[in-house]
């Protein structure tokens, strides 16, 4: 499976490293928040690679909702339900919750459908910043913090009409945004398609922290950081 080289496991338990997570972010999401760096104070594992995790052990169901509950630290030792049932959760040693997870309805075990869905629809989650969220940070006139940005990922639900799936994929299907004082609301509306045809929809819902009047040029630093962090990954050795 090709998320073996992105966690270590054993029937119930899963760890995840610095370098496990953080490559996942780059090769996999196209991800390049230095909160996903190795080296960073503030590490930490990307909420996407507990999706696919949860994906790749339970199987795609009709109706799936992921709530996220907190930050996981590398090498956390967590716990995954050997029998989960309809509504579960993944826990540390201290059964402090990190993924709260509800399901309904048939599920599809199938290999490469599942592949397919975790990597279109991780990498476009790893779009977030900036190609999605600068746009709308631009039209509502207002902005994270430039000097300890955040943007916390709350949710993300995904509903099909069928799991006769071969290779789902995910696509943009527009945006909402709500703020009330110096937090906002992002919700992306999200269309599953297979092979051209629409299977599905979903959303996702990301929460940004201390909002304040748009500022070009502090948003086009942030940008060139996030390059910048980019091409060093990607610079010949």
């Amino acid at each position: 499976m090709f998320l073996d080289q992105f966690h270590s496991s054993n029937a119930t338990q899963v760890s995840i490293s610095a370098e496990q997570g953080s490559s996942f972010a780059k090769t996999i999401s196209n991800d390049f928040n230095p909160i996903h760096d190795p080296g960073s104070k503030r590490f930490c594992v990307p909420g996407d690679l507990l999706f696919a995790l949860v994906l790749g052990r339970y199987g795609i169901s009709e109706k799936m909702s992921f709530n996220f509950a907190g930050m996981v630290s590398a090498d956390t030792e967590l716990s995954f339900p050997e029998s989960p049932g309809d509504h579960f959760k993944i826990v540390d040693g201290r059964e402090k919750s990190y993924l709260e997870v509800s399901r309904s309805g048939q599920v599809a075990n199938n290999a490469s459908a599942i592949e397919s869905l975790t990597k279109n629809y991780v990498y476009f989650s790893g779009q977030n910043f900036p190609h999605l969220l600068v746009p709308i940070m631009a039209e509502n006139n207002i902005m994270i913090n430039p000097q300890r940005p955040l943007v916390i990922y709350d949710s993300m639900s995904l509903q099909f009409d069928t799991l006769d799936l071969q290779a789902p994929t995910v696509e943009f299907a527009g945006h909402s945004f709500k703020a009330e004082g110096k937090r906002g609301e992002v919700q992306f509306d999200l269309r599953l398609m297979d092979q051209g045809v629409q299977v599905g929809s979903g959303l996702k819902t990301l929460i940004l922290s201390g909002l304040r009047e748009y500022q070009q040029d502090a948003v086009d630093t942030m940008v060139r950081d996030y390059q910048a962090s980019k091409d060093r990954y990607l610079e010949p050795a």
